[in-house]
């Protein structure tokens, strides 16, 4: 081994806790940079796969009723592979064991061979004969919430007739990867399941004989969807077509897509704050090292080492470090990244994981990390190897002493002189100082970044079940009903109130801009479902125009008073010009309100209602749900309740996660840097403390110097830390906002107070530890030495 070398071992051997500290840190950005980016491309990997193995369509269009024969026209449109004509319809479901209904989507499969687009893979037993009208398929997550197995039976409503259905194979679907149920928030796999059944069985059923209303399509390779929805547009538009879309805007692959936005998001922001800590801890440790060890410096220099061997020797220093925090980030990186990976598999459905984590996801790792902390560690490199060797071997200039303030203080004896020595070092490194508080004005940034999303998911909560949406259930009608129908709700055995409804999907469009969305029609005052204002205060539908989300007015760049156009993709496309009434707050979806009355008067077919929202007696529940089981013309249940509790619980797991995750890596900061700066101070004061104690000081006042220190870095980093955790809070909310939610920024003074109190608490453990070194200091020793 090499003389410098060795040197390196018993430097690194000397300062093990604090380089381990800092390869703490290091590991922590590498471990947030496995996990994320690997979680992501593990995801990103197994999703193209399970598309492309099965088949998942490209563009996806309704209609009321087209005949088969136009498949062919399908099939011709330029850029077209194949067409999938299927019969599809919402049905109730009676499960066994099971008081409420549940909510079902029959979906046609081919009377030979498998589909041409949207394929199942069947997990355990078979596929539906095409001959037998009882038997189904249901998806996996329906199944394992019922505890069902081929073989076991259930009852289905459709088309007004209760049917006994036998269960006879287990499949997945990259249709149905998130499987969300109408008007809920969250998949529900209790509530809401996909059947597969024989596609002649669902014609018969349905009155669909020859005829499709739903159509999937896979395209060639760089195929122009744009204009393949628009021919499939007009094919349809006789038949009642709804308007096609691409996969963007398909519900299981929009929430999919919006998951893994967020994790490369995480990738992008998170690592590099411990990035930008490291770099700083191994300047501040090389600086360190670098001046204790000048004369050897000069005298390496003066017996032949060059430059570069000796800026190379602290190079490896560093490059040491940066291997031990990549080693430690990439085993628990790995470790946690499979952990996630197979959660999101689970909630998302997959049949299979694809799970790799490629060395070139190291490698980045380890030279992203191995270049942040040699940058930090340039100057002090750059400051060692200029020095001539005479220049080295001399000691350094004393510090120049000045007259400040403090003095004064000290003299009216507002601080003590312990208090203004401590104070005078802070001053005196200003640099230092205020990187230190930077560093732990971090660590409370990222608890208020972790925490806040338990204020904004509360206020989520409460302005959507509470304010707005305050029906114990939404019930939907198979088809659009006559007044009468909200008469027949309300009669129900149990329902207390009932409110009706009307949806009809739309285009809206401001010049060359437009956005696909739904108009919800609502009585002149509703009190179960309410709209509310950007302050949140209830208003009542106009009796003109449009009331616009501020997502879908930002996106169409209208303000109150513009005009868009709308196109009633249920009325042969007809478009109409309504004027912008009024702004409004929605967290959930694209929302659009006009009065029902209006809505009635464009749509110009009577009076209409899509379903009715209803409150409910909780002691009449088993009839009413016995009723509702029994009535054809209802076609899916939402209760609120449900919804709301599994809202909350499932985005109270996943917060938990990424909290207890972020209050790791906090209290590791917090560590690092507090540590880190402890023992530079106590190398550098050794001295003077050793001093104060022969002077007669206890050993509480000799090591209250460097505590004070400290505590004023920790108390400063605090307010700075809820600006830097309220910032960054803030651009997560931008990067999680999206067509199916937004996070309202809610902060709450509980969470500064518990973000700071975690660092307080990191902050003392990393003190107490310094201050038993204080304790321990040989008198004798440190006052031999120069320093």
């Amino acid at each position: 081994m090499r003389m410098l070398d060795r040197k390196l071992t018993r430097d690194l051997l000397r300062l093990w806790a604090q380089a381990l500290a800092v390869a703490m840190v290091m590991a922590c950005g590498v471990m947030t940079i496995i996990i994320a980016v690997g979680a992501w491309r593990s995801l990103e990997e197994t999703r193209s796969a399970f598309y492309d193995r099965y088949r998942f369509a490209s563009v996806f269009a309704t209609a009321t009723r087209a005949p088969r024969t136009l498949k062919a026209r399908i099939e011709n449109i330029p850029g077209v592979a194949a067409a999938e004509l299927r019969t599809v319809h919402y049905t109730l479901l009676d499960v066994e064991g099971m008081p409420e209904p549940a909510t079902g989507i029959a979906v046609s499969l081919p009377e030979f061979g498998e589909p041409e687009a949207n394929r199942v893979y069947i997990r355990k037993g078979r596929l539906p004969e095409p001959a037998r009208t009882s038997e189904v398929a249901v998806t996996e997550t329906f199944a394992n919430a019922h505890g069902l197995v081929p073989g076991n039976s259930f009852s289905a409503l459709l088309n007004g007739r209760k049917r006994e259905l036998t269960i006879t194979g287990i499949v997945l679907s990259p249709e149905y990867i998130y499987a969300i149920g109408p008007g809920d928030m969250v998949p529900d796999p209790r509530r809401f399941g996909v059947l597969y059944m024989p596609g002649k069985v669902l014609e018969g059923i349905f009155d669909m004989e020859g005829a499709f209303n739903d159509v999937a399509i896979t395209t060639l390779r760089h195929a122009n969807t744009d204009r393949i929805i628009e021919q499939l547009d007009d094919i349809l538009k006789p038949y009642g077509g709804t308007g096609a879309y691409d996969r963007e805007d398909q519900m299981s692959h929009a929430f999919l897509d919006s998951e893994l936005t967020s994790l490369k998001a995480m990738a992008m922001v998170i690592p590099p704050i411990f990035l930008f800590i490291s770099a700083f801890l191994v300047n501040m440790i090389l600086s360190r090292l670098i001046a204790l060890e000048r004369e050897q410096i000069g005298l390496l220099k003066a017996v032949g080492y060059g430059n570069l061997d000796v800026g190379w020797h602290y190079a490896k220093l560093v490059i040491v470090i940066s291997m031990v925090g990549l080693a430690i980030g990439s085993i628990f990186g790995t470790w946690l990244g499979r952990g996630l990976t197979e959660l999101y598999a689970r909630f998302y459905s997959f049949p299979f994981l694809i799970f790799r984590q490629t060395l070139d996801l190291y490698l980045i790792a380890g030279g992203i990390t191995a270049g942040a902390a040699l940058s930090g560690a340039a100057k002090a490199i750059w400051a060692t190897v200029s020095l001539p060797p005479a220049v080295a071997m001399r000691p350094p200039a004393p510090t120049r002493y000045r007259s400040i303030f403090l003095a004064r203080l000290q003299e009216v004896r507002i601080f003590s002189q312990l208090t203004v020595m401590a104070l005078r070092h802070l001053i005196r490194w200003p640099v230092r100082s205020a990187l230190t508080t930077l560093g732990t004005a971090l660590s409370v940034a990222l608890l208020v970044t972790a925490l806040f999303s338990y204020d904004s998911i509360d206020f989520m909560i409460d302005a959507i079940f509470f304010r707005a949406d305050r029906q114990d259930a939404t019930l939907t009608f198979n088809n659009e009903q006559g007044p009468s129908a909200l008469q027949s709700v309300a009669a129900l055995p149990g329902v207390l109130k009932a409110e009706g409804f009307r949806t009809t999907p739309v285009m809206l469009r401001n010049g060359h801009r437009e956005r696909r969305a739904a108009i919800t029609g609502l009585p002149d005052s509703p009190d179960l479902s309410r709209i509310l204002d950007l302050d949140l205060n209830p208003v009542p539908p106009v009796p003109v125009g449009l009331l616009l989300s501020e997502r879908v007015a930002d996106i169409l760049h209208v303000r109150v008073g513009d005009m868009l156009e709308v196109e009633l993709q249920e009325k042969d496309d007809r478009v109409v010009e309504l004027p912008v009434t009024g702004v409004i707050q929605s967290y959930v979806g694209l929302s659009v309100f006009m009065s029902l009355e209006a809505l009635n008067r464009v749509m110009m077919d009577g009076e209409r209602i899509s379903g009715a929202r209803v409150l409910i007696d909780n002691n009449r529940l088993d009839e009413l749900y016995a009723q509702i089981k029994a009535t054809p013309e209802l076609g899916s249940i939402a209760l609120q309740g449900v919804s709301r509790k599994l809202f909350r619980e499932t985005v109270e797991e996943n917060i938990t996660i990424m909290t207890t995750l972020y209050v790791a890596l906090a209290v590791i900061i917090t560590f690092g840097v507090i540590y880190n700066s402890a023992r530079i101070q106590l190398s550098e004061r050794a001295r003077e403390l050793a001093s104060l104690r022969v002077f007669g000081f206890t050993r509480a006042e000799v090591s209250g110097v460097l505590l004070i220190e400290l505590g004023v870095i920790v108390f400063v980093a605090q307010p700075l830390g809820w600006g830097l955790g309220y910032g960054f809070s803030w651009s997560v909310v931008q990067g999680f906002e999206s067509d199916l939610f937004r996070i309202p920024l809610i902060v709450s003074s509980e969470t500064f107070a518990v973000s700071s109190l975690v660092v307080l608490g990191a902050a003392v453990i990393s003190a107490l530890i310094v201050r038993r070194r204080v304790d321990r200091l040989d008198l004798v020793r440190v006052l031999k030495t120069r320093e």
